[in-house]
């Protein structure tokens, strides 16, 4: 898998090179690239970023370092023949990044990140590049960054670890945290008692159906705890 982050910090990036990911595109099954989307800004200062129309707090991006960052990567990618890359945009507008979609998206070839800042990207780049490749407006969550950075890092991981050969044991990926729509079981390991507090007798029974059962059914209280909207009316 190719993905190409467009960013005003592409430093921020570098952690990409530590831990599984690391590994991943040092063994070529992730190809990530950071680019700095000043280097598409031709005057004295590098700018960016311009006042608002209709006036208003901040400041946006403005559409030609963009367009030309965003036309540089489709060029590149046509003329390696492979299949389009799929543009996200990381955006507290946009709709909730949630498991179901970093497996999707997974099962893609190329994706190419857009992070913004300040208040956002003129929307003229998002509805001009909806009409050369598939755009999605991705959100963590209900609140609001500085920039898509620490978003598009999220997503990254979430998406990356999913590419198969990434993760070393992929049993391990099965019954994760919302991967059924669950949240995980709870994990312990040696020593049997710390601190006064003892391993479950179940999971040192031996029994794997009873610490299958046991797991399920913390998976299920877990989730009624923390997340019920989370469950069905038939797990609640």
């Amino acid at each position: 898998m190719r993905i190409d982050i467009v960013t005003i910090f592409p430093e921020f990036f570098r952690v990409l090179d530590v831990s599984l990911l690391g590994k991943a595109r040092t063994s070529g099954l992730l190809d990530v690239r950071a680019h700095d989307l000043r280097d598409h800004a031709h005057d004295r200062h590098r700018t960016v970023d311009d006042t608002p129309y209709g006036g208003g707090a901040g400041m946006v991006m403005k559409p030609e370092p963009w367009g030309e960052a965003l036309d540089g990567i489709l060029d590149e990618a046509a003329a390696a023949g492979g299949p389009g890359p799929t543009l996200i945009v990381p955006s507290p507008a946009g709709e909730p990044f949630r498991q179901p979609i970093a497996a999707e998206l997974a099962q893609l070839d190329h994706l190419v990140f857009a992070c913004g800042r300040y208040e956002g990207i003129d929307q003229r780049v998002v509805d001009h590049y909806d009409e050369r490749m598939p755009v999605r407006l991705l959100s963590l969550g209900d609140y609001v960054l500085n920039g898509g950075e620490v978003a598009a890092m999220a997503m990254v991981e979430a998406i990356g670890r999913l590419v198969p050969g990434v993760v070393g044991n992929p049993e391990s990926l099965v019954e994760e945290s919302h991967q059924d729509g669950l949240l995980e079981y709870p994990s312990y390991t040696k020593p049997q008692v710390w601190r006064g507090l003892e391993v479950p007798d179940v999971l040192r029974s031996g029994n794997h159906g009873a610490v299958a059962a046991w797991r399920h059914e913390q998976r299920i209280e877990r989730t009624r705890r923390v997340r019920p909207d989370l469950l069905g009316d038939d797990d609640a």
